[in-house]
């Protein structure tokens, strides 16, 4: 990761990552609370040392923004190319989660995450993903969900 990293360093070029909360959801519901996974957690959920997580997006994200760190990429900004929930195809995978994850998602990148509270996260909404085969899910993130989820 590191050549990568210096070379985007180098370049002022950004890194990429996509950041999906209901795949992570999904793999560890015994573990996992709901909530957590849709912005919708009262209060804290998990404690890492001195940062505090009320939701699974931004736990994702300061990973990310952690492992560039350590490789030396500080001046590497991190862009959110995919992230969504879809509305079908699993228990979970439901229009009333999906309208509220991206509700949710809008109004909360206009702030930061934990390990970086000051700034806007650019993030872009996966939509069109209903000829990508794989899991049942994949194939509502596209157009159905797009009409359903009012944001």
């Amino acid at each position: 990761m590191k050549p990568i990293i210096g070379f985007l360093a180098e370049n002022g070029s950004p890194l990429c990552a996509n950041i999906y909360p209901c795949l992570s959801y999904h793999h560890n519901q015994n573990s996992m609370r709901l909530d957590y996974a849709l912005f919708t957690a009262p209060g804290s959920v998990v404690n890492d040392g001195r940062f505090r997580y009320h939701s699974l997006f931004d736990a994702l994200l300061d990973s990310v923004y952690a492992a560039v760190e350590k490789v030396g990429g500080s001046s590497v900004r991190i862009v959110v190319s995919e992230t969504g929930w879809p509305s079908a195809g699993d228990p979970v995978a439901t229009i009333a989660n999906a309208q509220t994850y991206l509700k949710r998602l809008i109004q909360h990148v206009k702030g930061g995450t934990p390990i970086n509270p000051n700034g806007r996260i650019e993030t872009y909404i996966m939509f069109d993903e209903n000829t990508m085969p794989g899991a049942e899910t994949q194939g509502h993130f596209g157009p159905l969900a797009k009409r359903q989820i009012n944001t």
